[in-house]
């Protein structure tokens, strides 16, 4: 387990240590699951950005491709 040194906002200290005390849970064990917690929510968020990149390089290349088989399509559906 890594040590940390931790530098909290007044505010954000004394409502942790508030909850602490009516959760009766250890600070150190809080702030893991804490950061645990937020680390999920991020991975998530990234995950998502990723996915809309990925999704936003492939549209080009999918138009692309269904206006090429509508093409083929007409060209078949066409009377000789």
């Amino acid at each position: 387990m890594k040590s940390l040194s931790l530098k909290l906002q007044d505010g954000i200290f004394s409502e942790t240590e508030a909850l602490l005390a009516q959760l009766k849970q250890n600070r150190n064990n809080y702030i893991n699951e804490a950061v645990s917690y937020y680390n999920r929510v991020q991975n998530r968020l990234l995950l998502a950005r990723k996915l809309q990149e990925e999704s936003r390089l492939v549209a080009q290349s999918s138009m692309e491709m269904l206006s090429e088989m509508e093409q083929i399509e007409d060209a078949n559906l066409l009377p000789e």
